[in-house]
């Protein structure tokens, strides 16, 4: 027996916010410094190193578990499973419902519960739960519904990643323009005679590495307010990935007994284009072999870092053929992997 994705959704949001659009924002430093800087140069430099074009932003009507669910329709369509079958729904987001103008995150009822709800699922036995593990969330979900299928504690499970960044940046950090909202989510079911996921992988690092991303104040300290809103430690963020990322991805391998060589695609986290590749010809080069080419989709310069939602969201629009160049056939390994907030990794190989 195997467990194997069945169904794919997605959604992503019709405002796109472009580079251009920040062009009236004034920036500043950590320490309340205004960027002297002018602002197309910041933008131009934060395009080089991130590969961002534009980014989506959800509606105002629209919240994180409103996407969720959309995604999550979609998905359930896919595999045309019957809802009311469903064992388990766990939705990976790290901020909840958020509304616009508010950074304050509603999770409660879970997010899960919520799109349970607008799933008019009756069934009291289908679970439904969140997880917050920073990015690598939605990766999570799917390694802990492996294990409860593979128990036998669940036969169909639903992981969904969905997040509204937009509602939790900082417009003076220049980091805000990495943000987005989106949602991804499948369908993971006990199938016979099928490989699905052979191996995966799971770690954090809190010693010295926990507050590499945090809440934190607006970098405008002329704006006196208690408002708290994502941050990160950029270069201590992009050292620690190169020296952990490709290590569990490796070791992941290891487990799956899958040669390097055998991998047709490697879905990892869209957050920062420089690092991404970085991190896949360190990866490489642990086998001391080149980064064969096309091994790595990227949908990140328009569509920006949605979080929880950025792996689900490539992989279903590889499936649905909206990537350009990228395709994805029956029997072809695929290696998944994130990081992020915590300081939290994750990997596991798949065989579509």
């Amino acid at each position: 027996m195997g467990v194997k994705i069945t169904g794919t959704g997605s959604y992503i949001p019709t405002d796109i916010e472009k580079n251009e659009d920040f062009i009236n924002h004034s920036f500043f430093t950590d320490n309340g410094s205004l960027i002297e800087q002018d602002t197309t140069t910041v933008i131009e430099k934060f395009k080089k190193i991130t590969g961002i074009e534009e980014r989506r932003y959800a509606p105002l009507e629209h919240n994180t578990s409103d996407i969720a669910f959309y995604a999550a329709e979609k998905a359930i369509f896919d595999s045309k499973i019957d809802a009311e079958t469903l064992d388990y729904i766990i939705v990976a987001h790290n901020f909840g419902d958020v509304r616009k103008n508010s950074s304050q995150g509603d999770t409660v009822p879970s997010i899960a519960a919520r799109v349970k709800h607008k799933l008019r699922i009756k069934n009291p036995y289908c679970v439904a739960y969140d997880v917050l593990f920073g990015c690598p969330g939605w990766i999570e979900g799917v390694i802990q519904a492996h294990s409860f299928i593979k128990s036998n504690m669940a036969q169909k499970c639903l992981i969904i990643g969905a997040e509204t960044l937009s509602r939790v940046i900082d417009k003076y950090d220049r980091d805000s323009m990495i943000y987005s909202d989106g949602s991804g989510a499948i369908i993971l079911e006990k199938k016979p005679d099928t490989r699905g996921i052979i191996a995966s992988v799971s770690a954090s690092y809190t010693l010295e590495e926990s507050d590499f991303l945090f809440f934190g104040k607006t970098y405008n300290h002329a704006i006196k307010e208690d408002t708290k809103y994502i941050k990160m430690h950029g270069r201590k963020i992009y050292e620690f990935a190169l020296s952990r990322v490709p290590e569990a991805m490796q070791t992941c391998l290891k487990k799956a007994n899958v040669d390097i060589t055998d991998i047709k695609k490697i879905l990892i986290h869209q957050a920062n284009e420089k690092m991404d590749e970085a991190i896949v010809k360190r990866f490489y080069q642990l086998y001391q072999k080149d980064v064969p080419e096309g091994i790595m989709p990227m949908i990140i310069k328009k569509l920006g870092n949605s979080s929880v939602a950025t792996i689900p969201t490539l992989y279903d629009l590889i499936l649905k053929g909206e990537i350009e160049d990228h395709t994805i056939k029956k029997g072809d390994l695929l290696l998944f992997a994130s990081v992020g907030a915590g300081m939290n990794i994750n990997a596991f190989v798949y065989q579509h």
